[in-house]
């Protein structure tokens, strides 16, 4: 297998807003896209390469600063390498908060109450956990938490998501009447509509 700095190299991304995927090494199977990056399994490893697009490769820098900052912290994946464009990290089996709601996968307070936990963990190094929503938080395999895409860890504004989130579990998740297994077309939908802010919680 080629070292991990090859297996970015091979990713080649369009150079423009639509950053398509034009190739990639056969040992890389594509497992996700973000904002600022695709993301993919490195055959026969539990690892993950994260590719930054071309005009996000800053972001690949304060990313690596910011796991090596919660490496001690059992509810961050582990950085095995950083490269100018790339990231090497565990390879999570689970799924994320929002692949348990379409699925209808229990949520329960002892999980809110380790990401909550995870997240004072980060506070005491000295960051300020942001961006925090659905899709990069996990209940892995084993029914523990990990929290993934923490780039925005180190901004100085105030992020209520968490918050947000939170209050939605406890107002109307928790409730019996509510129902544990919701379509994605309704999580996007209320995601869209609180980005506008038109939902206060």
């Amino acid at each position: 297998m080629q070292n991990y700095n090859e297996l970015a190299q091979s990713v080649k991304i369009s150079d423009d807003k639509k950053h398509v995927l034009l190739d990639a090494d056969p040992s890389l199977s594509l497992i996700g896209k973000g904002r600022s990056a695709y993301v993919f399994r490195i055959h026969s490893t539990n690892k993950a390469l994260k590719v930054f697009f071309p005009d996000h490769t800053h972001t690949a820098k304060v990313e690596a600063e910011i796991y090596k900052t919660v490496q001690s912290i059992e509810y961050y994946p582990t950085l095995y390498d950083a490269g100018v464009n790339y990231l090497v990290i565990d390879h999570i089996e689970g799924y994320t908060l929002f692949e348990c709601l379409t699925l209808g996968i229990p949520i329960t307070e002892e999980n809110i109450a380790e990401i909550d936990h995870a997240l004072q963990l980060a506070r005491k190094e000295g960051l300020n956990p942001s961006d925090i929503h659905l899709r990069n938080i996990f209940i892995t395999s084993e029914k523990k938490v990990k929290i993934i895409d923490v780039a925005r860890f180190k901004q100085v504004k105030s992020c209520n998501q968490w918050h947000d989130l939170k209050s939605a579990f406890h107002l109307f998740y928790s409730k019996s009447f509510f129902p544990k297994k919701i379509p994605s077309f309704i999580l996007n939908s209320i995601a869209a509509i609180y980005k506008k802010r038109f939902l206060p919680i």
